[in-house]
């Protein structure tokens, strides 16, 4: 059974920005994996698929490395 979370991150404008945050996030133990849906300007809709739940500590530091900002779920 899978888990599927939705975050919502600020600051991505383009491809690298997407790229960035997949890595940190797909390096978090339990995630499975990452999509992103750009939206430039405004919050990305970050999708979280993982087997067991993922703290959101965890999802909010991982963005943080990257260098954006995880915005209230």
């Amino acid at each position: 059974m899978s888990i599927s979370t939705d975050y919502f991150v600020t600051g991505m404008t383009c491809n690298h920005c997407v790229t960035s945050v997949t890595e940190e996030l797909i390096a978090v133990d339990g995630v499975d994996a990452v999509t992103i849906k750009l939206a430039v300007g405004g919050a990305s809709t970050v999708t979280v698929t993982s087997s067991t739940p993922i703290d959101e500590t965890d999802v909010r530091a991982a963005v943080a490395e990257a260098g954006y900002d995880l915005v209230s779920v």
